[in-house]
């Protein structure tokens, strides 16, 4: 039988020997996928490094490490537009860091109980149910709105809870010019709090709840929400890495692997963007949510290989469509092109 030995990386910190094209896979799809939807791939990072082989605490750590590396980026292309509050941004970050701290302390705590592995893969179960719930409810009103004749730009605005919580006087009260409104600054704070305590605990850049948090409570516009959220993502990832560094918990190696990956894929999920077309890719997404959460279950039950497989098979299938969205759209924009040079010659 050949010597699959060469196909495993030791991870000197983490102490286990892990298939490296594996954490390769899961850097490159969190690229792909995070570049195409607009939404990080960090929910299926954490889960993956643990059915890989990591150790639960070594898995969050590391996922929150190569969140922060990621996301500097994406930041500084907002910031180019004037897309980041940066003085929200820093209101919240007093919030984000304290939450952050609660969500490891957790961590190390039900990892001295040896618990630590159960309860964050069932937590992560509850969470990519509700993703895929958001997913799939989102393609269902598309769909009514669609038979209803209602297209283009929403006329009324939805949820307005923000409304009500800015006529919270506690001081301080504070006046973001850039978002354009008026708040007590307790009210950003408790929201990165509740945020940064799921972002330490599961290792996630904590923005899958802190986006809508923006819009919907916070009363941010959308835009400026997307490159705020993305600056919060950023430090709280920095001061995560710190946290967890302290602690021992991250694999610096297996790190610049999946950020070797993500570099790559996130540009061809940019790309593909530009020629997405319908809602068929989001319930492929959706599906790929779901196909994340039975591997855990998998994972949970004792079934490592089979989870392994799954989870691995699942991102890797979601990342050959997207390639191809990108790949035919391409091919069909050149042909357009030619054409138009040859009828113009």
């Amino acid at each position: 039988m050949a010597d699959m030995s060469w196909l495993y990386m030791y991870m000197p910190i983490a102490g286990v020997h892990i298939f490296w094209p594996g954490l390769v896979l899961i850097g490159f799809s969190v690229g792909v996928i995070g570049g195409f939807f607009g939404m990080g791939g960090a929910w299926m990072v954490t889960p993956g490094l643990n059915i890989l082989g990591f150790p639960m605490a070594f898995a969050i750590g590391t996922d929150i490490a190569h969140i922060a590396g990621k996301s500097m980026i994406s930041t500084m292309r907002h910031s180019k537009f004037g897309n980041v509050d940066y003085k929200l941004g820093i209101v919240m970050l007093v919030g984000t860091m304290v939450g952050i701290e609660i969500g490891a302390q957790i961590v190390m705590y039900l990892e001295r109980l040896g618990m630590v592995g159960s309860v964050v893969r069932w937590v992560y179960v509850v969470f990519l149910a509700l993703i895929a719930w958001m997913v799939f409810y989102d393609y269902a009103k598309a769909v009514k709105n669609k038979k209803m004749g209602k297209t283009g730009e929403h006329g009324a605005e939805g949820v307005t809870w923000y409304k009500t919580l800015h006529k919270l006087n506690i001081p301080p009260m504070v006046h973001f010019t850039r978002s354009g409104f008026t708040c007590s600054a307790w009210l950003p704070i408790m929201v990165s709090m509740v945020t940064g305590v799921l972002a330490g605990f599961l290792g996630i850049g904590g923005g899958l709840l802190r986006m809508p948090a923006l819009v919907y409570l916070i009363g941010c516009p959308t835009h400026v929400a997307v490159g705020t959220d993305l600056f919060e993502v950023m430090i709280s990832g920095l001061y995560g890495a710190f946290t967890y560094t302290l602690k021992g918990r991250i694999e610096i190696v297996a790190v610049f692997v999946m950020l070797t990956g993500a570099a790559i894929g996130a540009q061809i999920g940019t790309v593909a963007t530009k020629y997405s077309k319908g809602y068929g890719i989001r319930l492929a997404f959706g599906a790929a949510v779901l196909c994340c959460m039975i591997s855990i279950i998998l994972k949970q039950v004792g079934l490592t290989a089979a989870a392994a497989v799954l989870i691995l098979s699942t991102i890797g299938v979601i990342c050959l469509m997207i390639i191809k969205i990108m790949w035919v759209g391409a091919s069909q924009e050149l042909r357009e092109k030619k054409a138009r040079e040859q009828a113009n010659a």
